[in-house]
């Protein structure tokens, strides 16, 4: 085993232990929900928030050597869990925060944050995980995202299989391996 390898393994069973077991349940039945192209309706959230989530998604968690984001599509994850396991006062909040996300863009840039790519969304990105004061539905909502961006990512089956190696059942059962003979080589 190399030792990112085992580094990897290290920090993913570390991450995953801090995960209460609901959350974790929670994440697989949302993840199965996903598979199964069970989309909540009504839609938790409006196109425009589709879009911001995609773009602030995208820029937590970009596609490099492995996937990203949005390639396993935590936009859809995010929806099931805000659909399925938040109040109506979570809902709302989260979506207050998506749009004062994109007021702040629009106030840093003069841009919408859906899209931005660049150094636009450097500033806004900035100014999100900094914020002057962590009370605003901007800094509120965008704490809430990321966590939830963060958890649907690394608890996708792609995440686990291609980036973090995990194997549900190690080893393989063969029932043709070789045995060895009891009682071989005593003298009775």
């Amino acid at each position: 085993m190399l030792r990112r390898d085992l580094l990897r393994a290290a920090a993913s069973a570390a991450a995953l232990s801090f995960i209460p077991r609901h959350a974790q349940a929670q994440a697989a039945q949302a993840w199965a929900q996903v598979l199964a192209g069970d989309t909540p309706q009504p839609a938790p959230l409006t196109d425009a928030q589709r879009a911001i989530v995609r773009t602030v998604a995208d820029a937590i968690i970009p596609r490099t050597d492995t996937p990203g984001a949005n390639d396993v599509d935590v936009l859809a994850f995010v929806e099931v869990i805000v659909a399925g396991y938040y109040t109506d006062a979570e809902r709302a909040q989260l979506r207050d925060g998506l749009d004062a996300m994109d007021v702040l863009a629009r106030e840093r840039t003069g841009q919408p944050l859906a899209g931005l790519t660049g150094a636009p969304l450097a500033t806004v990105m900035n100014a999100l995980d900094q914020p002057a004061d962590r009370t605003t539905p901007a800094a509120r909502g965008y704490s809430r995202l990321k966590g939830l961006v963060v958890h649907g990512y690394f608890t996708s089956a792609r995440v686990q299989r291609e980036v973090l190696k995990t194997q549900i059942m190690p080893g393989m059962f063969d029932g043709a391996a070789p045995m060895p003979v009891r009682g071989a080589g005593r003298d009775a």
